[in-house]
């Protein structure tokens, strides 16, 4: 990998993290377009650029996490991840091989499209309209539908959580902030998972190129997480759910045409 790859998988990873879009999906294309050869790497580039999403987060909402009151808000995110941890750890083997598998995450991207036509229609009347009215309860739920995003990669855990709220009767702008929340504690454990068993891979170039990913994707990031919520609360998701359904064909095309997908 080198360092214009690098950066054009940030850039994919802040544009799309935060979007009910799939970044797994937009990685497998990006990465088989250019040629990005599979190693473990590369793997662990595709992980721990994260990183520069997650402080994007921590940055746009830091009144929400640089707060010693916040001890409830906390505790609903410490609740809200505890399935997707518990659950990944579980089926961490399953996981893999789904990862590996670019039929299966074309197929997940096109049935979340499909999903993403109609929800606009199917949660209605939502009364909950922040985080603080949140209940712990309500926090443990959307939690397990981000499981589902761990267990079927190419469904985005986005997607997941921001479906899980709306039907938890949230707003849909609350429901993407919760979303936003709940991926910090997610993604760093899942980040921090891949670090350590990867540490080995850390060689000073190997280094570089990291800090450069985090940095490309913290700024991208930032930008997707204002321009969002936005656009949603005024256009909804058919569009995204279009959007998913183009990328998953995209993909079963390449596939079907013999082109070497790399799996990130």
């Amino acid at each position: 990998m080198n360092y214009l790859q690098a950066l054009i998988l940030a850039i994919i990873e802040g544009l799309t993290e935060f979007l009910p879009v799939s970044s797994t999906g937009h990685m497998v294309i990006a990465s088989s377009i250019m040629g990005i050869a599979e190693d473990d790497f590369v793997k662990l580039f595709t992980i721990a650029i994260q990183l520069g999403a997650i402080l994007a987060v921590v940055v746009v909402y830091w009144k929400k996490f640089i707060n010693l009151n916040s001890f409830a808000f906390y505790l609903k995110l410490a609740i809200a991840v505890i399935p997707a941890l518990f659950f990944g750890y579980l089926l961490n083997d399953f996981i893999d091989s789904k990862l590996g598998n670019p039929v299966f995450i074309a197929v997940i991207l096109l049935v979340g499209g499909i999903i993403l036509l109609f929800i606009d229609k199917v949660f209605k009347n939502p009364t909950v309209a922040n985080e603080s009215e949140i209940t712990n309860g309500t926090a443990f739920k959307i939690g397990l539908y981000q499981v589902l995003a761990v267990c079927f990669p190419g469904l985005s855990r986005s997607a997941a959580t921001i479906i899980g709220g709306m039907q938890q009767k949230l707003t849909k702008s609350a429901a993407a902030e919760f979303s936003f929340f709940l991926a910090v504690p997610t993604m760093v454990a899942a980040t921090g998972y891949k670090l350590l068993k990867g540490y080995e891979l850390l060689n000073a170039e190997n280094i570089k190129i990291l800090l450069v990913g985090n940095v490309i994707a913290f700024v991208v990031a930032i930008i997707a997480i204002k321009s969002f919520i936005s656009f949603l609360t005024k256009h909804g998701f058919r569009i995204f759910g279009w959007y998913r359904i183009a990328i998953g064909l995209l993909i079963l095309g390449l596939y079907f045409a013999g082109v070497e997908l790399t799996i990130v």
